[in-house]
């Protein structure tokens, strides 16, 4: 069994659609036509014997016959219309037979036990001295009629119906054959058709193999599984070509913010080591200036590479622990850090207790950005205002504010507005904070401020609870 069963299953799929079609088909005409076939031969049984049951022997040729078996007289009867056997049977067993009949029918035990009066009739199917097959009917003499304990028997050939019930297995046969080829070739035209998307499918996913063209699309019709699964197909090549395009995109601007201070650093060491080389010192103003660069460049450097390897975590992977958290305490530490950065500028803060659940270090980082990024565009001697209401945690700079069309890109990876392309920083950090706060079931956004300015709003839902050591 398990032979046969792995070779149906090395079969192409739309051979064994229609190899299970034509073996479905097959057996339903095959139950059909046993039924018919089965249905007929009872209805022809019994229209033969209610032929029998009615057929009428007058009492004239059962007296002739009796006599001329027993030798009262030697005149045969007539012979008998009908296409009939017919025989006398007594309680003995003794047969007595025409002389004109073709063959003598055995005697049963029902026979004589009709001819004796113990049943008033039998019917059965017995085989004739030249092997015919025979519907026997026996009945009892009517008592005016019967010389003795005689019955009479009855007999037509089964063949009457055995003939039509053969030619209609022959008809059912070759019905069932023409029906079952017929099937399987539906069942094949079926299923090459109820196919068709699926190999388009499969040419296309080789195609997407063989060449890597993510534009691939395959027509949708309809709504049944296989356009489902078509539609599914199409969303996901688009969202491998979106991700394919991020990612040559990331490497292709990580490449450009790469190489500015990279030239830059390397422009400044190469003026240092031909100071050496030449022996020509570099005034001591303009050495200082130079390692002050250096190290300039080396620092923005290192923020880059931090970035990116932030980035590199996939915008669909799973954050890290979500803990309950004091977003107040968070922004209080993340102000202590924005204080050293700009010491010469009024930062206020006004925090009400809040808790949320995320993970406290990429928080952290997170509100950290959004400070540094007000820090960066405040003027000398101007004012941060950071307040935290109910979930609402808002940062708002008197800066030169952000214009309004270019407020859809800030948070892009690697975008710059142009009036800060001049100012440290990768153009990394909101995006690395849209995705932290995104991560934690928030939302960011940033809007001009009334008389000036940017503000940053975050919006982080509650928790449930505050942190059990609080």
């Amino acid at each position: 069994m398990t032979g046969p069963l792995r070779r149906f299953r090395a079969l192409p799929l739309r051979s064994r659609l229609a190899l299970l079609v034509a073996t479905a088909v097959a057996v339903a005409v095959a139950a059909v036509a046993g039924a018919c076939w089965f249905v007929t031969k009872a209805q022809l049984e019994r229209q033969l014997d209610d032929s029998l049951r009615n057929s009428q022997v007058d009492a004239i040729y059962l007296t002739n016959l009796y006599a001329y078996c027993k030798g009262t007289t030697p005149i045969p009867p007539r012979p008998f219309a009908g296409a009939y056997t017919v025989q006398l049977v007594d309680s003995q067993g003794t047969v007595c037979i025409a002389p004109d009949e073709t063959s003598k029918l055995p005697v049963s035990d029902a026979d004589i036990a009709v001819a004796e009066g113990d049943r008033r009739y039998a019917l059965h199917t017995s085989t004739a001295a030249d092997d015919t097959q025979m519907r026997v009917y026996t009945y009892q003499l009517q008592a005016g009629d019967r010389p003795g304990r005689i019955a009479v028997s009855i007999a037509r050939p089964m063949n009457e119906i055995d003939d039509p019930l053969s030619t209609l297995a022959w008809v059912l046969l070759i019905v069932s054959g023409i029906g079952v080829v017929g099937a399987g070739a539906a069942g094949l035209w079926i299923a090459r058709s109820g196919l068709r998307p699926v190999d388009e499918l499969t040419e296309a996913v080789e195609h997407v193999a063989r060449t890597e063209d993510l534009t691939v699309r395959i027509p949708v019709e309809g709504e049944d599984e296989i356009a489902r699964l078509s539609r599914s197909f199409n969303s996901m090549t688009a969202s491998l070509a979106t991700s394919r395009d991020r990612q040559s995109q990331l490497i292709a601007d990580a490449g450009h913010e790469l190489r500015t201070p990279l030239t830059s650093l390397r422009t400044n060491i190469e003026l240092l080591a031909r100071s050496d080389e030449t022996g020509r010192a570099i005034p001591p103003d303009d050495r200082k200036a130079l390692m002050t660069s250096v190290k300039a460049q080396m620092t923005e450097l290192a923020s880059l590479i931090g970035d990116l390897q932030e980035l590199a975590r996939p915008d669909a992977a799973q954050p890290g622990p979500l803990q309950v958290v004091a977003l107040h305490d968070i922004t209080r530490t993340a102000l202590q850090r924005a204080r050293l950065r700009g010491p010469e500028l009024r930062i206020t803060e006004e925090l009400a207790p809040w808790y949320v659940r995320a993970e406290p270090a990429a928080l952290e980082r997170a509100v950290v950005n959004v400070l540094d990024n007000a820090v960066k565009f405040s003027p000398p001697g101007g004012t941060v205002d950071v307040t935290l209401d109910r979930g609402e945690l808002t940062v708002r700079d008197h800066g030169p504010g952000i214009p309004a069309d270019e407020l859809p890109h800030v948070f892009e990876r690697f975008w710059r507005s142009p009036s800060a392309r001049q100012l440290p920083g990768s153009g990394l950090g909101l995006s690395i904070v849209a995705r932290t706060v995104q991560q934690a079931g928030g939302v960011i956004a940033l809007s001009p401020a009334e008389g000036g300015g940017t503000a940053a709003t975050i919006r982080l839902p509650g928790a449930p609870q505050p942190p059990p050591e609080l």
